[in-house]
């Protein structure tokens, strides 16, 4: 029998560094993991492919996915749509790959809901200062859309509660490694394992009893 996957959720504010330290992640070969690219409805920005870092729809497109059941979750943020869908998610897991999904922290709630099974990983910024930093440098929003995730960036801290760990990206290798060995050890808790030597133990019952 195939082992289910292990579904591993990065959350954190905007401008923390999630969409980096995903990439570097799956350029790492740590393990086989499935990125599930996620569904926005914001605009495209510079370097970016529709396909490889989100699926760019229009807000009509989405609205439609929500009602025909086929978002794992989804939120709304700055003015836009962001979700998963769950078809390739659930199939992914049921062919015994980890699927990694780099979400917002309304849809990480959503799934924790779907999903208690999950892990729940929190990237956070070295302090408040730092991230005003990052976002001001990414060049991509105005004085005030900067301020309006700086302000939703400390509620989604205070959120912190609702994950298994929290991972400090202050240097993206390290977080990487950080959040390389929760992985590691989660693989190994037992309930993720115990139903592999249930199935030992039938077997050895059999060859017990062959004897």
């Amino acid at each position: 029998m195939q082992e289910r996957g292990m579904l591993i959720v990065l959350s954190g504010p905007s401008g923390v560094g999630k969409g980096t330290v995903r990439q570097a992640m799956l350029a790492d070969d740590f393990r086989d993991f499935q990125y599930s690219i996620s569904m926005t409805t914001r605009k495209m920005r510079p370097g970016e492919v529709d396909g490889v870092d989100y699926y760019f729809r229009t807000k009509a497109e989405f609205e439609a996915e929500i009602a025909n059941g086929g978002m794992l979750e989804y939120a709304q943020y700055v003015g836009n749509y962001y979700g998963t869908p769950l078809k390739y998610v659930n199939q992914t897991l049921d062919a015994g790959r980890d699927v990694l999904l780099e979400i917002e922290v309304k849809g990480a709630m959503q799934v924790r809901e779907k999903c208690p099974d999950g892990v729940f990983i929190f990237l956070t910024p070295p302090d408040l200062s730092e991230l005003k930093h990052r976002l001001t440098g990414r060049g991509t929003d105005s004085e005030a859309v900067i301020e309006k995730r700086i302000t939703q960036a400390a509620d989604e801290i205070a959120m912190m509660a609702n994950y298994d760990y929290a991972v400090v990206n202050d240097k993206v290798e390290l977080a990487v490694k950080r959040i390389e060995r929760i992985i590691e050890s989660e693989h190994l808790r037992v309930p993720r394992v115990i139903d592999r030597y249930k199935t030992m133990l039938k077997h050895a019952d059999g060859v017990s009893s062959s004897k």
